[in-house]
């Protein structure tokens, strides 16, 4: 290689400006520019991680992730006795590649983005992924690619019993383990095994995340709505409506109830799993984000107080990335004996073993404390500007997962916040979306998702939103 197009490389300016999005993440689009806009021409060697640290005054941590996240794009290449360089051939960025397909406007995610139930898409793991990948493809046994599990590969299940048994203190041993393409996918499953089993109903919380009772509907189940308060689901209702329609099934989310924002309360904990007892009852406990709580250490999940009624499902779509598209379901041999899940598709053998490497190396704990910091900053920004810009509104929900509730004033809908906001390309979803039932009583009030809101647009998103606000006053 010429000796200009190393030195280049070396000495090419990166700025990284005094933004307030993490330097990782602004290191990353330095380079990124520099090599997509050619002042770092392809072939070019970059410096090592250290030397690079020195230079611009930051931790060698800061470049070794912008590193690999740039290699796992292709931005960069890293060869073993050669560096990190840019490929020779170096790949256009897929802005300016003419003849890749469009992405389906479906999953184009807007500018401002305050829609709920997406993490923080900027910051997937792509390199510790990638690793752990490698790590999988490097350490199977040959027979092992011949396998597929019914349950799931036995290294992942002991890795999720491991880690929910330490992280949200569950009752898991590695044969209550099943591993599956997520929340939904478990659900699916299990809807099919309470079907069989004989149940027809099931109840749920209002409002609530309606992918999972749409599921449970389809298999047969009929949803039986039940209000939703500051405390979490009103067990007493749930009782008085199990009583009426003979449900012995329940769909919850005690850590953190979607999408008002409540934890279940201590009383109310026990005497759900005291009525489970009574009546013979399963309870689903959808433990979607429980990681993120930033006032306290997240509570353990409901399921150790009762895990022979008490499936718990989870998955990394919420703390990572949906398109991983792994997740679990906890439930012990008795359980599973009077409910049999469905019959499904497990993940491939090849990402469960990751997975199990992902947890077991403490990348994906890793990843968990870096999303917390910066979702606790970024939940502190949202509620100062809506302080600032909307004086007055009340913001409900815990201080946890990604997401929280505005009320609105009196005589604004929802919907038509909704709507003037998506065309300044403000994501909101009204509250009203979410609720089972027509006769419940309406809130107007919009839920606000922080988890894909880059740091550097929440005060113009709460803005642009506040804007809409007034104007509809």
């Amino acid at each position: 290689m010429p000796r200009s197009a190393a030195t280049l490389a070396w000495d090419t300016l990166l700025d990284l400006g005094d933004e307030r999005s993490s330097l990782r993440d602004r290191l990353e689009r330095a380079l990124r520019d520099a090599v997509h806009e050619g002042r770092i021409p392809a072939g070019s060697a970059l410096p090592p991680s250290r030397a690079l640290a020195e230079t611009l005054g930051i931790s060698r941590w800061v470049v070794t992730e912008a590193y690999g996240q740039l290699v796992a794009e292709g931005v960069l290449e890293a060869r073993v006795g050669a560096g990190t360089r840019v490929p020779a051939a170096s790949r256009p960025s897929p802005s300016t590649t003419s003849t890749a397909a469009p992405l389906r406007a479906e999953f184009r995610r807007p500018a401002y983005d305050l829609g709920p139930g997406v993490p923080d898409l900027r910051n997937v793991p792509r390199a510790r992924w990638a690793n752990a990948v490698r790590r999988a493809l490097g350490t199977m046994p040959d027979a092992e690619f011949a396998v597929v599990d019914r349950s799931g590969h036995p290294l992942a299940r002991a890795a999720v019993a491991a880690y929910l048994s330490w992280s949200r203190r569950a009752s898991a041993a590695p044969d209550d383990v099943v591993i599956t393409h997520g929340a939904t996918d478990a659900m699916i499953s299990l809807a099919a095994g309470l079907r069989r089993a004989g149940h027809r109903s099931l109840l749920v919380e209002d409002p609530s995340w309606p992918r999972l009772r749409e599921v449970a509907a389809d298999a047969g189940l009929v949803p039986v709505p039940v209000p939703v308060d500051a405390d979490g689901v009103d067990v007493a209702r749930l009782v008085d409506a199990a009583s009426r329609t003979g449900a012995r099934a329940a769909l919850i989310t005690p850590a953190h109830q979607f999408p008002t924002g409540s934890a279940l309360a201590p009383p109310r904990r026990e005497a759900i799993v005291r009525w489970a007892r009574s009546v013979d009852a399963i309870l689903v406990e959808d433990d979607y984000d429980a990681e993120f709580r930033y006032d306290r250490r997240p509570i353990a999940a409901l399921q150790a107080m009762a895990p022979e009624r008490i499936v718990l499902i989870g998955s990394l779509s919420k703390s990572v990335a949906p398109a991983l598209g792994l997740g679990w379901a906890v439930m012990p041999s008795a359980l599973r004996e009077r409910v049999r899940l469905g019959a499904a598709a497990r993940p491939s053998t090849v990402d469960q073993v990751a997975l199990a490497q992902f947890i077991d190396s403490g990348d994906l704990e890793r990843h968990l404390r870096a999303a917390r910091a910066r979702f606790r900053r970024r939940r502190g920004s949202l509620l100062a500007a809506l302080d600032r810009e909307l004086p007055g509104l009340e913001v409900t929900g815990i201080a946890a997962g990604m997401h929280a509730v505005l009320e609105l004033p009196a005589g604004v809908r929802a919907a038509h916040v909704v709507e003037a906001a998506g065309a300044l390309d403000v994501a909101v979803s009204a509250l009203a979306r979410y609720r089972v039932s027509a006769a419940a009583p309406a809130r107007e009030a919009v839920v606000l998702g922080y988890g894909n809101l880059s740091d550097v647009l929440v005060d113009e998103a709460v803005a642009r939103l506040a804007g809409v606000i007034r104007s509809l006053s």
